[in-house]
């Protein structure tokens, strides 16, 4: 790949998008973007999301939702979890609640990689004609009654973070089914350039025009590349990971001071990115990180409150079951290559803290 003395946007890139698009399948059709975060952005700017909208986003996620609704001129109002106790997923029937005559999309996350109830959302987003944002960063390989997560929204977003499913350092994908929405999501990546300059590099082009304001949200070769490997990884090390999952839970279920979310999940089939748990209100989370960190475990939350963030208390709205989950989450290490043993010194480490 090196050796084509190209390393922006070019054949390595349009082989990753291809690839992707037949991963997903739906008629999906797919830009490589540099992050997910850039997908989301674009995504809004794309489906006209502005200033005195509205966007109904998920309370528990990382705060890229919204940022770029905010970057967007749009206001966010947060739509709160299903339950404490199994299904972290957003509410649908919280979601309906919150629709005002300025609520223009919905976005939602599926969190952990497990689905939403796409059934009840894509319903009210039709009944009430409203546009549909999906945040799969947790997601890839993950189905919803068998059709991919990704393909239900207007537009989707994934992401190819370090730490991610599918893992190239930064990167990400956009997506969207309509021919329309994928036009402007091309302009949008790249300034607004009818050509790219791999194309003029080709000489399919001489020069180029700026039909419209865009942005520069290109990916890399070098990502691309990794990103083509990571797709043919992907349903094994996804399988690793709930191998994982199933793992702790067996380990972890008598212990009456940690609760384990989505059990008996029947929605369909989960891409398992992260191993979440929740902490009895009893329990200083704190010194239980410090004390697994002691003994060698590192852990994370998934994620701080959206309400917590200076840029946001006060200004948005309340979510009180994900707001006490925001407080008393704990995300275990999964990854593929991790071995049984490696969980044994995890819980070992987390029921010791625990008492």
């Amino acid at each position: 790949m090196l050796d084509s003395g190209w390393i922006s946007i070019s054949e390595k890139t349009l082989a990753f998008e291809s690839a992707f698009s037949n991963f997903l399948g739906h008629n999906s059709k797919c830009l490589a973007v540099s992050n997910c975060t850039a997908a989301l952005h674009m995504a809004l700017l794309a489906l006209g999301i502005s200033s005195g909208d509205e966007v109904i986003t998920p309370s528990l996620t990382f705060i890229a939702d919204q940022n770029v609704v905010k970057m967007c001129g749009a206001e966010n109002v947060l739509a709160d979890i299903t339950s404490i106790d199994n299904d972290w997923s957003v509410d649908p029937d919280d979601i309906e609640s919150k629709i005002t005559p300025n609520t223009k999309a919905v976005m939602i996350v599926h969190y952990a990689g497990f689905a939403c109830d796409m059934d009840r959302i894509t319903a009210l987003c039709k009944k009430h004609k409203l546009l549909l944002i999906e945040d799969c960063a947790h997601s890839p390989g993950a189905d919803y009654g068998g059709q991919p997560l990704g393909t239900f929204g207007d537009v989707s977003a994934f992401s190819f973070f370090a730490n991610k499913n599918i893992a190239v350092g930064e990167g990400g994908m956009v997506v969207t089914r309509n021919a329309e929405i994928f036009e402007k999501l091309k302009l949008l990546r790249s300034h607004g350039m009818s050509v790219l300059s791999f194309d003029r590099f080709k000489g399919r082009a001489v020069s180029y025009d700026v039909t419209a304001p865009g942005l520069n949200y290109r990916i890399h070769e070098i990502s691309s590349a990794l990103g083509l490997v990571q797709l043919e990884k992907l349903n094994d090390a996804n399988e690793e990971r709930k191998k994982l999952v199933e793992y702790y839970r067996s380990k972890l279920s008598g212990v009456s001071s940690i609760t384990i979310p989505f059990r008996n999940f029947s929605r369909g089939k989960s891409s398992y990115h992260i191993m979440p748990v929740l902490l009895s209100d009893k329990i200083d989370r704190a010194k239980i990180i410090e004390s697994m960190k002691q003994a060698g475990v590192q852990t994370s939350i998934h994620y701080p409150a959206i309400q917590s963030f200076t840029a946001y208390n006060g200004k948005i709205n309340s979510t009180p079951k994900a707001e006490y989950v925001c407080a008393h989450e704990l995300t275990l290490p999964l990854y593929p290559g991790m071995t049984e043993r490696d969980a044994d010194v995890v819980c070992e480490a987390l029921v010791g803290a625990v008492g």
